[in-house]
This record gives structure tokens, C-alpha cells and sequence, in this order.
């Protein structure tokens, strides 16, 4: 359990990607980390892309971003409600200010990290949709499975987690 003591926040909003959610969620707690699943409500049901319920832990309101060790971003298009709420742009944004919070984001999860800083000047990748979104926030956009730059790890699609997952619990151990 190489993750104990370690706090992650996993951003969530309805239309989720059910593996992008799930995966790392599973993955994080295994490894002895709490998650929470930080969304817009406290202990409110989102149905992901396939109606799959998900509950949150947290509403955005409550998470204070300086709890986090990193905050992970998944897609489907949960990331284009979040970005429509001023409250999870904020913290995303506070949490991209503090230098030592791992920023991860896959597939379209990256579009919440287009509304930060965060990107600029450095290597990313994301879902190939959103690549002109990603370039214009600043990114050296890239087609690889997980890149990781510094404290920022992206992924482009499900089938990429297993090495985006192992790239956050590398840098999380560090």
C-alpha cells in the first residue's frame, strides 16, 4: 500500500465515462489513498455516459484544493458540464496554482484543465478531439498513450489507463 496518507480528489459531473471514473477510483483505493469524488452536490447520484451511477463524496463547495496531493480528471463529457460551473473551474484552478498538486487528466478531461494555466509550455496529450482545445491553452500537444511532464500526467482514451493510473501512483510515491 504505497499510497496511504495521500489525499486524491477525482473530478465528477453527469455523463462521466464510466472506466475514466472507475478505474483510477478502484485503483487509487487499493493502493491505500483516499479519494474523494469531488462533483458540483455533496452525496448526489451522476449517471455516467451508460446511466451508471456514481455518488459524490464532496461538493466542489467543501473541497479545499491544498487537501489534495493530486486531482484527477476523467472524460466522456462530464468535463464540458464541469467547465459550465464557475465553482469547479475555481477549483481546478486553485488546485493547477499549487505547485506540488499533480494535475492527471484523460480524454476529454483535459478541457478542465484548458481553463487553467496549466498547460502552457507543456508536453500533453488528450482525446484527439479536443487537440486544437489543448494547443490553444498552451500545450505541446502530442498522440501518445500518457505523457507525463513535471506534476502533469494526460492520457487520451480508456484504453490508456493502465499506464496513466501507474504514471500517478509513480509520481504520488515519489
Amino acid at each position: 500500500m504505497g499510497l496511504e496518507g495521500k489525499r486524491i480528489a477525482i473530478m465528477l459531473e453527469q455523463q462521466y465515462q464510466e472506466l475514466e471514473v472507475w478505474y483510477p477510483y478502484l485503483r487509487l483505493c487499493e493502493e491505500g489513498a483516499v479519494v474523494e469524488l469531488v462533483a458540483p452536490h455533496p452525496c448526489t447520484v451522476y449517471a455516467s455516459k451508460l446511466g451508471y451511477p456514481c455518488t459524490s463524496t464532496i461538493g466542489v463547495e467543501q473541497a479545499l484544493s491544498q487537501r489534495f496531493d493530486a486531482v484527477v480528471v476523467p472524460g466522456g463529457w462530464c468535463p464540458d458540464f464541469m467547465r459550465r460551473n464557475d465553482q469547479m473551474i475555481a477549483f481546478i484552478t486553485k488546485c493547477a496554482a499549487q505547485k506540488d498538486t499533480i494535475l492527471a487528466a484523460i480524454c476529454h478531461g483535459g478541457w478542465m484543465l484548458c481553463c487553467t494555466d496549466a498547460l502552457r509550455g507543456l508536453r500533453a496529450t488528450s482525446f484527439i478531439a479536443i487537440r486544437h482545445d489543448m494547443i490553444n491553452a498552451g500545450a505541446n500537444w502530442v498522440d501518445e498513450e500518457c505523457v507525463v511532464d513535471g506534476r502533469l500526467i494526460t492520457a487520451r482514451k480508456p484504453e490508456d489507463l493502465p499506464a496513466f493510473c501507474r504514471a500517478i501512483i509513480q509520481k504520488l510515491s515519489a
